[in-house]
C-alpha cells in the first residue's frame, strides 16, 4: 500500500471502518469465519499498536484500550471491530 493511501485510511476514523468493511466483505467472499475475520482484525490492531502514531481521538481510544487489554480481550474487541465495519459499511 502506497503511504499515501495509507495516511488517507488512518486520517479519518470513518475511512478506517471503510477500509476495514471492504476487507471484511473481501474476507467473506473468500469464506473466511467470522472467527478468521476476527483473528485479522487483531494482527491489524497490534500492527497499528506497534508501527502507527494514531491520527484521531477513535484511533487513540482504540490503541489505549488495546495496549492495556489481555489477549482474550482483545480477541473480544477484534469481534466488536469486526461487527462494528460491518454495521458501518451497509
Amino acid at each position: 500500500m502506497s503511504p499515501d493511501k495509507k495516511q488517507e485510511i488512518l486520517d479519518s476514523f470513518d475511512e478506517f471502518q471503510n477500509y476495514l468493511n471492504d476487507k471484511i466483505q473481501k474476507g467473506e467472499k473468500l469464506g473466511l469465519s467470522e472467527e478468521q475475520l476476527a483473528k485479522g482484525a487483531e494482527r491489524v490492531a497490534e500492527y497499528l499498536k506497534n508501527h502507527e502514531e494514531p491520527k484521531n481521538t477513535e484511533e487513540k481510544l482504540l490503541q489505549e484500550m488495546w495496549k492495556v487489554s489481555d489477549d482474550d480481550e482483545k480477541h473480544k474487541m477484534a469481534h466488536t471491530l469486526v461487527k462494528l465495519a460491518k454495521k458501518e459499511g451497509n
